[in-house]
């Protein structure tokens, strides 16, 4: 449960402490929630992220720059700068998605990182916010394949590294899966017959596992 004396947090130090309360409560726990700051918080992080791109990659075209925005503001992205600023632990939820582990939820982190940029824009202004916000994606863009290959998922740019070298596509295998059923954890291999490569991923669905299995291939197969 949100701590009431909480005034500094993700790297802000809050004047009017309510507006971050408000932003870490789900719709689930009362009318004052964090829907629409949510509203706003998601405007202005596509904006932030839009100009870093313009000034990240200076000659890339719009789609590009659009798929590469998609990317780090898609919601595994933003619900990964959840977890790193532990807003999971913070959130205050109704006793419904307490119990089936709303705080570990993709959708309902992803959520309060909006709203809580929404909170902070209304606590201290544009300027301060950007200063704040960006600094959460900077590893993310970084990280970033170039323009040419962004909004590419993992297994097509192994697929298409592979076909272009005339050898043999990946092949996945379900290795493990289990969990409760709200937190499912799946666990993949990736094999590649030429070179002999066997590569593993782990997520909260076989996707994302064989996506993960395939970036992990692809590491390999570019170093």
């Amino acid at each position: 449960m949100t701590d009431p004396a909480l005034r500094a947090f993700a790297g802000h130090a809050f004047i009017t402490p309510a507006l971050l309360a408000q932003a870490l409560t789900h719709r689930s726990a009362g009318s004052l929630n964090n829907e629409r700051l949510e509203f706003l918080g998601d405007a202005l992080v596509n904006q932030f992220i839009a100009e870093a791109l313009y000034r990240h990659w200076p000659k890339a075209d719009e789609g590009a720059l659009t798929r590469a925005r998609a990317e780090l503001v898609r919601e595994s992205a933003l619900a990964g700068i959840a977890r790193q600023l532990d807003i999971g632990s913070q959130l205050v939820l109704g006793p419904g998605e307490m119990k089936t582990g709303g705080h570990r939820r993709d959708s309902i982190l992803a959520d309060a990182v909006e709203a809580l940029v929404a909170a902070i824009y209304l606590d201290a202004g544009f300027a301060a916010c950007r200063t704040v916000v960006l600094p959460w994606f900077t590893d993310m863009i970084a990280a970033l394949p170039p323009p040419n290959k962004v909004g590419k998922d993992a297994k097509t740019r192994l697929q298409e590294w592979l076909q272009a070298r005339q050898r043999g596509l990946p092949v996945y295998a379900l290795l493990h899966e289990g969990g409760e059923d709200h937190a499912r954890v799946f666990q993949v291999s990736c094999t590649l017959a030429e070179p002999a490569l066997v590569t593993t991923g782990e997520g909260s669905s076989r996707r994302t596992a064989e996506q993960q299995a395939a970036e992990a291939a692809l590491k390999e197969l570019e170093t």
